[in-house]
């Protein structure tokens, strides 16, 4: 997908300052940062959203949740937000599945 700005990422054409990667997920600290710690989290697969997703995606989607928890471990943050907007009218703005670990201060979640 040429045109998805995940994808561009994650093809190394637009820089991230990464927080994880494996086989299946990057993380990476958001430019807009909507909390002290705002890192968002994605499938190196393209998956468009929530309303898109198939039984394929299950492990894939369950990982993400995983990894929020490993990196939110590893940063000593002992309670946070994830959240992950859904459809044009949940508020997602950028078509590739994420999900938003945001931790420390107050939270904005105006535009997440």
């Amino acid at each position: 997908m040429d045109s998805c700005l995940f994808c561009q990422i994650l093809e190394g054409n637009i820089p991230a300052k990464k927080v994880f990667e494996d086989d299946q997920v990057l993380a990476f600290y958001d430019i807009n940062p909507k909390a002290k710690t705002h890192i968002l989290i994605i499938p190196k697969k393209h998956i468009e959203s929530g309303l898109t997703t198939t039984k394929e995606d299950e492990l894939v989607l369950g990982h993400l949740f995983l990894v929020a928890k490993k990196i939110a471990q590893e940063q000593g943050i002992e309670g946070y937000k994830l959240l992950m907007n859904v459809g044009e009218k949940g508020g997602q703005v950028i078509f590739h599945v994420h999900l938003h670990l945001l931790a420390g201060g107050e939270i904005d979640l105006k535009n997440c």
